[in-house]
């Protein structure tokens, strides 16, 4: 009897194992076949880049505690030019960026070959002209040196302010988003406009008459945007987040997009970001 039993248990264990065996293969299979259905981390990440400044606000106390609402963790990584933060988005490295307009992005991607699509425009401190050396618009005189951004699109904003001013005269009929040094008509009081890295501007105000800066390093150096002799007028030049063309339709991109459309991201942006332009949309 005893004997009986043991071949009984002996048959039921080898039978267990066997549907042990094959549950563990079919899910090894499942996984191979579609690694999907493979068990997720609950909470999923979205790594943001954005320049020093203003951005980096936006992210952290705007749009951060709207993507966590959704279950996801967002890490910032900040960068100090306008370079490599879309080369590591275009390499994987960033889920989005939030730095640039979309000329920018345009004239970039082309000249890179890169494939990147904006997908929201967010608050903007506009480009102005800030006083260094000279502390009035009327001071300007004969030789007056002013810096300005490198990058081709914000050379060419920065051209515009100093034509609008009366400064320079620009050829007629040219693209104001395409403006560079040869496009000077006239350059009266013979202005030495000196072309400098964007993050340098706020460095070099002790050095020049004026600078024009981009509002993302104005406050980030502790400039106030309310405190520009002068503004960009051209609407243009709304920033974006943006990201890789193929994710568009990615579950995190239109999460995303709902953050940044979302009334209390709004609310935020306008209490915080007081004299920037704000997306047309949000009128």
């Amino acid at each position: 009897m005893k004997k009986k039993i043991e071949i009984e248990l002996f048959a039921v264990t080898r039978f267990a194992l066997k549907l042990a065996a094959i549950a563990g293969l079919a899910f090894v299979i499942a996984k191979t076949i579609n690694p999907a259905s493979a068990a997720e981390p609950k909470t999923k990440t979205i790594v943001v880049g954005t320049t020093v400044g203003d951005f980096a606000i936006l992210v952290n106390e705007g749009l951060k505690p709207e993507l966590e609402k959704i279950g996801y963790q967002v890490r910032l990584v900040q960068f100090t030019d306008y370079v490599r933060p879309n080369i590591a988005l275009s390499e994987g490295a960033l889920d989005v960026n939030i730095f640039q307009h979309k000329p920018y992005m345009d004239e970039f991607s082309k000249e890179k070959g890169l494939k990147l699509s904006v997908l929201a425009p967010v608050p903007t401190a506009p480009l102005g002209l800030y006083s260094g050396q000279l502390k009035s618009l009327s001071e300007v005189k004969d030789g007056t040196t002013i810096a300005v951004p490198n990058d081709p699109s914000n050379l060419a904003r920065a051209l515009v302010i100093l034509s609008e001013l009366g400064w320079i005269e620009l050829k007629k009929s040219i693209n104001p988003l395409r403006v560079s040094h040869k496009d000077i008509l006239k350059n009266a009081r013979n202005l030495k406009i000196v072309p400098l890295e964007a993050a340098q501007l706020p460095r070099s105000l002790s050095d020049v008459g004026y600078a024009v800066i981009n509002g993302n390093y104005a406050t980030s150096a502790g400039i106030p945007v309310s405190s520009a002799l002068a503004r960009e007028k051209n609407d243009h030049y709304i920033n974006h987040a943006v990201i890789r063309t193929g994710d568009l339709n990615a579950p995190f991109a239109k999460d995303l997009l709902e953050a940044t459309r979302s009334t209390s991201f709004k609310a935020f942006a306008k209490k915080r970001f007081n004299g920037y332009k704000f997306p047309s949309e949000w009128k």
